[in-house]
């Protein structure tokens, strides 16, 4: 099993930055590639960005590219989302996930440990 801890959600303003920090314990050396999605309110769980643990391989949504930068630090079973530029639209739950598969890393069902969320809130 593996254990994911999120935090630095919050309310923040348009324009503003935020940086989403994910732990993951237990059986983490089994991990492949960590993810950050987003659920809005009254819609499906998206997908935001994810990078793989080895090779460094990187994604992201289209409507992050440029502001959102996810980066890891093996030493401490960590991945950050670095959010700049937010925008109202970027309000959501975000999730942490980790999946040992090796393929199709953007879609969610891939993907078998979950974090609890963290809200983020951005007012206009």
């Amino acid at each position: 099993q593996v254990q994911l801890v999120e935090s630095g959600g919050g309310l923040v303003q348009a324009g503003d930055s935020l940086r989403l920090s994910c732990a993951a314990s237990g059986r983490s050396f089994s991990i492949n590639a960590m993810a950050w999605f987003r659920q809005p309110p009254g819609k499906e769980r998206q997908f935001v960005a994810y990078v793989t643990w080895s090779g460094g391989r990187i994604s992201y949504v289209d409507s992050v590219k440029g502001r959102f930068t996810i980066s890891r630090d093996n030493a401490k079973n960590t991945v950050y989302l670095q959010m700049n530029s937010l925008k109202p639209e970027d309000t959501a739950v975000y999730y942490c996930a980790a999946t040992s598969k090796p393929w199709n890393l953007s879609v969610r069902y891939q993907y078998d440990y979950w974090g609890q969320g963290t809200q983020v809130t951005v007012s206009s």
